[in-house]
């Protein structure tokens, strides 16, 4: 059955609430403050929070908070303007009901949130014992963050809404990106995946917008840009808080009327594409960074999702991992398997990598392997970088100038917490040029 837990020290809110939750079936529990609850069990698969004044401690208390990245929120306020509970509510909490309360039209979202969360009690307790992992279009996991995620994209999915994903790199919002467009009624449309951070300054007007023949030297013949190629479907930009802000500008215009024009050309075109924006910033922190413009993220983020990183799935790491190795051994007629100690390296591991570096690193070692896949045939992954790899402090004479290129790149990376704009800007390349590196030594690292 599922549980709800009420956080409030109103009395009347409590007396209120409690008729509705013995209609809807809910089990309930109580505490009266944001801080106590974090004892509350990781079951509760819905909160509701109605504190007294919503303030900036409980803003960062909700953020930290055990039940934040798997459980629905309801938040309940006085009605007063509150930056903090704005704040809140950009992140991506569905639901703010003010006071006076309207008793039935909460009924009927709790209803609503019980039969939803009732099916997934159900399904999980038919799954077979041999496989916890689920998977929704494109997107694989069973943890509770991943079932809210999950919840999130069925619901935006059927809407024109802009969406913006938010999520540390490797996490899956490309994914997460081509999951709502299968999920939506542009599934038969065209798809258009783009990097923004991959796009030369030069460039990436024309490739958005298109250009005519001789709209500049190399132009040599009209070229339809990606706001034509995804007309009628979905266009997602990746990185978008690596696009320049000239271009954001422009950007913002073609989402609020539907228009453009091709470099080159005075011709007004009409577009209709649903806009799915992606970064690994946290919007508000790139708005006063000066990445992103403010209105270009209310434009986009009319339903902002945060995708949770895989150190705060539980259970999903195995089971990811598993997942990946019984893909490999499909793919190549094998029967390998992890070694007990190659299994709790993997499970205590912290990821920074995500997804991405789980996959890596699995079809890795599925490569070294005979039979059996043991520590001997993981990389280190106690130490942020494999122990056969060269790190800065060993650049010397003798070690090649490919070597040492890698090295530098992966330690400028990590000193900038993987901001490839800021790495790039260290190193003196462009981001494209970066990005081109990057994808050079997964390829590499895939076929070793």
């Amino acid at each position: 059955m599922p549980h709800l837990h009420l956080v409030t020290q109103d009395e009347v809110i409590v007396e209120s609430l409690l008729p509705l939750l013995t209609k809807t079936g809910f089990k309930f529990s109580h505490s009266q403050r944001l801080d106590d609850s974090i004892e509350t069990p990781h079951s509760s698969d819905l909160v509701i929070l109605a504190p007294t004044q919503f303030s900036e401690q409980d803003f960062h208390t909700l953020q930290e908070h055990p039940l934040a990245s798997g459980t629905e929120w309801i938040i309940i306020s006085d009605g007063k303007p509150n930056p903090w509970l704005d704040k809140l509510m950009n992140l991506g909490v569905a639901y703010h009901f003010r006071k006076p309360l309207d008793l039935k039209h909460i009924t009927d979202v709790l209803t609503d949130f019980y039969i939803e969360l009732k099916e997934e009690h159900e399904s999980r307790k038919s799954k077979p014992v041999s496989s916890n992992l689920d998977q929704f279009g494109l997107l694989l996991g069973s943890s509770a963050p991943m079932r809210l995620l999950y919840r999130l994209i069925r619901r935006v999915s059927q809407t024109e809404a802009n969406v913006l994903l938010i999520g540390e790199s490797g996490s899956g919002k490309e994914l997460a990106a081509r999951t709502i467009h299968q999920q939506s009624l542009r599934a038969t449309k065209p798809f258009v995946a783009v990097n923004s951070a991959a796009l030369t300054p030069e460039l990436i007007e024309s490739e958005l917008f298109g250009h005519t023949k001789g709209a500049f030297t190399g132009a040599v013949k009209d070229h339809a840009g990606f706001f034509e190629q995804g007309n009628g479907g979905t266009l997602f930009l990746d990185e978008i808080t690596e696009m320049p802000l000239s271009l954001q500008s422009k950007l913002l215009r073609v989402l609020e009327s539907g228009e453009f024009t091709r470099v080159g050309s005075d011709h007004l075109q009409k577009t209709d594409v649903r806009v799915i924006a992606a970064t690994n910033r946290q919007p508000l922190e790139a708005i006063e960074q000066g990445y992103m413009r403010e209105d270009l993220y209310f434009r986009l983020a009319h339903f902002p999702i945060q995708l949770p990183p895989l150190r705060k799935r539980s259970g999903d790491i195995v089971e990811l991992a598993q997942h990946f190795l019984a893909y490999r051994n499909h793919t190549t007629k094998t029967n390998k398997a992890f070694s007990k100690e190659a299994l709790d390296e993997i499970a205590q591991y912290t990821w920074p990598g995500n997804v991405r570096e789980l996959k890596h690193t699995v079809e890795r070692a599925h490569i070294l392997a005979v039979d059996e896949i043991t520590l001997a045939e993981l990389p280190s992954l106690s130490e942020p970088a494999n122990s056969s790899e060269v790190n800065v402090e060993d650049i010397k004479p003798g070690i090649t100038l490919k070597d040492a290129e890698k090295a530098l790149i992966i330690a400028t990376l990590d000193d900038c917490e993987h901001n490839k704009t800021q790495a790039a800007d260290q190193l003196g390349i462009s981001v494209k040029t970066l990005y081109n590196k990057l994808e050079r030594y997964d390829e590499n690292e895939e076929a070793s």
